[in-house]
């Protein structure tokens, strides 16, 4: 797509070309040392989290939960996926996404299949309740916005929603798999 887009701007206006990607090599400039900015802080706050056994109580807290929808018996994939979901509720996806890459190697048996668990965390990741979206209010607040948390609560509601059809069609799907495979 950036070739072909080059390619027409090269043949429509070629005067345009160079302007064009400057002026776009500025915007995205701008735009990175904000959400570094706005990551530093958030990723300050999570390691804060962990150092201070919060994530410990975090995963003591949502284990009824984990258990009931990962089957697991082990701790310490159980603190990473508690870490991961509290990441991605506070709307840290790029924070959230080591944490889930070490929770799925602790969850992976070494066939080459992704297990159900591992299903689920995929869903639950892609799903993500975000209780603050700090990444959309960042990105919204630098951007001039007035009100960046507005969009709280319509996020809330939205992704509340999409995590629970999620979990619900994991469910769906495992015990139609498990039906089917014992035919």
């Amino acid at each position: 797509m950036t070739v072909s887009a080059f390619c027409f701007l090269l043949w429509t206006g070629p005067d345009k070309v160079l302007p064009s990607m400057i002026e776009a090599s500025n915007f995205t400039l701008h735009h990175i040392a904000e959400l570094c900015g706005v990551y530093a802080v958030w990723l300050g706050i999570l390691e804060l989290v962990e150092a201070s056994g919060l994530g410990e109580k975090l995963a003591h807290f949502l284990h009824p939960i984990i258990k009931k929808l990962f089957k697991l018996n082990d701790s310490e994939a159980e603190r990473l996926i508690a870490l991961n979901i509290s990441a991605n509720m506070l709307g840290l996806g790029n924070a959230a996404t080591p944490l889930g890459i070490k929770a799925a190697k602790k969850l992976d048996d070494g066939s080459g299949v992704a297990s159900q668990a591992i299903i689920m965390l995929i869903v639950l990741n892609a799903t993500s309740i975000q209780l603050l979206p700090t990444t959309i209010i960042g990105m919204r607040a630098s951007n001039g916005s007035t009100s960046a948390g507005d969009i709280i609560i319509p996020t809330l509601i939205a992704t509340v929603l999409t995590c629970a059809l999620g979990i619900i069609l994991v469910k769906a799907f495992q015990k139609f798999y498990q039906k089917r495979k014992g035919l």
